[in-house]
């Protein structure tokens, strides 16, 4: 159990130094790769809500399932085209830190600004995917815009608290991805356990951003209780929970 702790310790320290060298010798590489991750975060929502709307018509609920599923392949594309996610790096950050592989303000830097280009990102190209078909006059009754809805009308202290679980989900699926092998059982893995946080509905506020951006522009901002207030209250709350 110690070397295999040992092992992962190295791992994150090593995708530490990567992450800090990144940023310090190639400011655009890392802010392009911030960007990146939104979009095949992105990918992974649109294909959960068009899923997720289509099964609906089968079953009651059985597209709530396949949302949950579906989910998690934005993190894979993430995780495998190394791209730079926001709350995955709040657990790099905090490690670096706690273990003086970077100081606070160099942590700090690096943390916020990963955070601040998945949100240009996330607004980019959920911009450009409300565009495409899909998303092209979606009926009132939409997965996208009643999940929107129910964000929007959830209190402070449930989206902090969502937000904390999100985060623990995200982490522990990048964790396990980094103790196996295998690519089909890394897979299977963060699929599943992405669900969890997915399927619950819990609060991830880099997913957020792609996610208020594509239901504003395919609704044309006529969601109920949509406004900038409103989003804003999600989006920071779930921030610190994450």
């Amino acid at each position: 159990m110690g070397a295999t702790q040992d092992t992962l310790l190295y791992t994150i320290e090593k995708s530490i130094k990567k992450k800090a060298d990144l940023f310090e010798h190639s400011f655009s590489a890392y802010a392009v790769r911030s960007m990146l991750a939104s979009l095949y975060l992105g990918l992974g929502i649109v294909i959960s809500l068009y899923t997720a709307d289509k099964l609906n018509h089968v079953a009651e609920g059985l597209g709530k399932f396949s949302y949950g599923l579906m989910f998690g392949w934005g993190l894979l594309m993430i995780l495998y085209m190394n791209a730079e996610l926001g709350t995955s790096n709040m657990l790099y950050m905090t490690v670096g830190y706690y273990r003086r592989r970077l100081n606070f303000l160099k942590a700090a830097k690096i943390l916020w600004t990963c955070i601040l280009f998945n949100l240009i990102g996330g607004i980019i190209f959920a911009y450009l995917l409300s565009l495409t078909g899909p998303f092209q006059d979606l009926p009132h009754n939409s997965y996208l815009f009643e999940s929107a809805v129910t964000k929007l009308s959830k209190s402070t202290l449930q989206i902090f608290i969502e937000g904390i679980f999100a985060n623990i989900v995200v982490n522990v699926a990048v964790l396990v991805s980094m103790r196996m092998k295998d690519d089909a059982g890394k897979i299977l893995a963060i699929i599943f356990i992405i669900f969890i946080f997915a399927y619950l509905g819990f609060e991830h506020v880099i997913a957020n951003f792609p996610f208020f951006t594509l239901a504003y522009f395919a609704s044309n901002g006529t969601i109920a209780g949509m406004d900038f207030g409103s989003v804003m209250h999600n989006l920071t709350f779930a921030l610190l929970g994450n």
